[in-house]
């Protein structure tokens, strides 16, 4: 029994979660801020695949409604192969189209109140379990990923 970890990666914030060992439940874990245009949190994304024991890594890959990349795609793609090489994981790609609106009605739906449910870290963080949970459904369905 592994764990996957997942990442919403953005311009000043990643959002990470995580599931558990049986890969049944993605949960939101924790939101790492970065500054625009600076080298993501490498050190920080290496202890936690560490501490928990991670085998794959997740990414949402950013496309349009059409399903076309863009710059920030090849963006998000030169940051999951160097995470890969980094952690000596595998990573897989997931499309997040529609990902932070599902993650902003899941963080409503808690009953925090309303300056809870507005923080952004919050949110990126839910997004990831969005991508996480896409990721788990398709390897329940026999998908190897939804794109590469």
């Amino acid at each position: 029994m592994t764990r996957v970890l997942a990442v919403d990666y953005g311009g000043r914030r990643i959002g990470v979660a995580l599931s558990d060992p049986t890969r049944t439940i993605a949960a939101p874990l924790t939101t790492l801020t970065r500054r625009r245009g600076k080298r993501p949190p490498w050190a920080e994304l290496e202890r936690l695949v560490r501490e928990h024991e991670v085998a794959e890594i997740v990414v949402g890959l950013p496309l349009d409604l059409g399903g076309n990349e863009s710059e920030w795609s090849e963006e998000v793609r030169e940051f999951a192969a160097k995470l890969g090489r980094r952690v000596e994981r595998p990573v897989h790609l997931v499309d997040e189209r529609l990902t932070s609106v599902q993650a902003e009605r899941v963080v409503r739906g808690i009953g925090l109140r309303r300056t809870q449910r507005e923080e952004k870290e919050r949110v990126d963080a839910a997004a990831a379990a969005v991508i996480l949970m896409t990721y788990l459904a398709g390897q329940k369905r026999g998908e190897d990923g939804v794109s590469s």
